[in-house]
């Protein structure tokens, strides 16, 4: 073959080749990340959102999907058996089992530490003294009459050996604050960084991003009780195959051992939990759950979706207020039982009165059965001061949201946006 049969050869199939990335671009279907150049439903251009066309192009922003967020860990979602695997011993028949469905969604890796809501202390003190006071935790929840515990009361919070351990001493209301405030912070951040010129003036003045720039973080939240229990149990590492699992879980770890079965750890107890009457660590020389009172964030290890103590250290609030009978009339997609404020119709008026869909408090006598009003909120996962039985993910409790104790924190959710699950 001569030099210039090549040449026409080469330049022939460089001409293929280009009609072939053409064509495969004219049958490209435009996706949230590539959506192309122009609208599939007018044929008017795109604009990039900034320079001379801002104003005259329907903006589309670069996006390159959901932003990581700080300490979070993605929790792939579907379907699980939600309830009380766990002999119900007080006889409560309140989370009976049912089969629900999660949306995928992410959790904070671990507890709130102390160290987070000191960060949390120092940003808004510049919000006002009475802002500040409220925020603060409530660190007499360590006084007992019969203990000394007092060193707890002035260490526990501030000291800075404590830092790593999980916060106490907050109510879910405090909780629900610290979320905004840091989405706001962790939104901020991202937009100095990551926003154009306009974004990154309305973040030095404070002002809220728009989502439609892609470049924040939808908020975050407590989890609901349904994502709680589905994180808790990680049934990820109990498949095989497809859609096939060999076993559930009643704790976030195998079997109905609480201590490690395997190498050097075996034996070892897998949560800090209360192992009996007067017994919170077991005895000096080998203390085998680890602590006395709570214990560091990242302690024991951690679950399948790699969420640490998610059993034990400090039980968990999470968004829904209490009713006995919830596993009768919640939704089987995403199911929570809020107080419905905030959440409004399209058509205008509230979308639940009260708060209230099928069980309302006012069916129960408050001074004669429980306390149950649209103020009580659930808590989750057992605590240093527990014996094992509340360790179980399907156990429940409650508290009015107002309530603290040493034995509650918290971790933060937030949904996977511009995802179908």
């Amino acid at each position: 073959m001569n030099k210039g049969f090549r040449t026409i050869a080469n330049f022939g199939m460089v001409a293929l080749l280009a009609l072939t990335i053409v064509a495969c671009n004219k049958n490209k279907k435009p996706t949230s990340i590539d959506p192309g150049k122009e609208s599939t439903t007018t044929g008017l251009k795109y604009g990039s959102g900034s320079g001379k066309n801002k104003k005259n192009e329907f903006a589309m922003r670069k996006f390159k999907g959901q932003p990581d967020g700080p300490n979070l860990v993605y929790i792939e979602g579907g379907r699980h058996i939600m309830g009380s695997q766990e002999e119900d011993v007080l006889g409560a028949r309140d989370n009976i089992e049912r089969t629900v469905t999660v949306s995928s969604f992410y959790m904070d890796e671990t507890e709130v530490a102390n160290v987070h809501w000191l960060e949390y202390l120092h940003y808004v003190r510049d919000s006002g003294e009475q802002y500040y006071q409220d925020a603060l935790p409530d660190t007499t929840v360590w006084a007992a009459e019969l203990a000394f515990n007092d060193p707890y009361i002035d260490h526990y919070l501030r000291y800075p050996g404590f830092r790593f351990f999980p916060v106490v001493g907050v109510s879910w209301r405090q909780a629900v604050n610290y979320c905004v405030w840091r989405t706001q912070a962790v939104n901020t951040g991202l937009a100095l960084k990551n926003g154009n010129k306009e974004e990154k003036a309305q973040a030095k003045a404070g002002e809220r991003i728009p989502l439609e720039s892609g470049i924040v973080l939808p908020g975050y939240r407590l989890p609901t009780e349904a994502e709680w229990e589905f994180a808790a149990k990680g049934l990820v590492g109990t498949q095989y195959l497809d859609e096939m699992q060999d076993y559930g879980r009643l704790y976030p770890w195998d079997g109905h051992s609480l201590r490690n079965p395997y190498g050097r750890q075996m034996g070892e107890f897998l949560a800090n939990f209360k192992r009996g009457r007067g017994d919170y660590a077991g005895i000096a020389g080998k203390l085998n759950d680890g602590a006395m009172i709570t214990e560091w964030i990242y302690a024991y290890p951690p679950n399948d979706y790699g969420l640490y103590n998610m059993a034990g250290n400090v039980n968990e609030w999470v968004e829904d207020i209490y009713r006995p009978l919830s596993y009768e009339d919640m939704n089987d997609l995403n199911p929570v039982r809020t107080d419905g404020k905030g959440l409004k119709l399209a058509g205008g008026g509230n979308r639940q009165k009260n708060g209230e869909y099928l069980d309302p408090a006012r069916l129960y006598d408050r001074n004669n059965t429980s306390l149950i009003d649209n103020k009580v909120r659930v808590y989750k996962g057992g605590s240093w001061k527990d014996v094992a039985y509340w360790l179980a993910v399907g156990t429940r409790r409650y508290l009015t949201e107002d309530s603290s104790s040493a034995t509650i924190g918290f971790r933060c959710a937030m949904i996977r946006a511009g995802g179908n699950h």
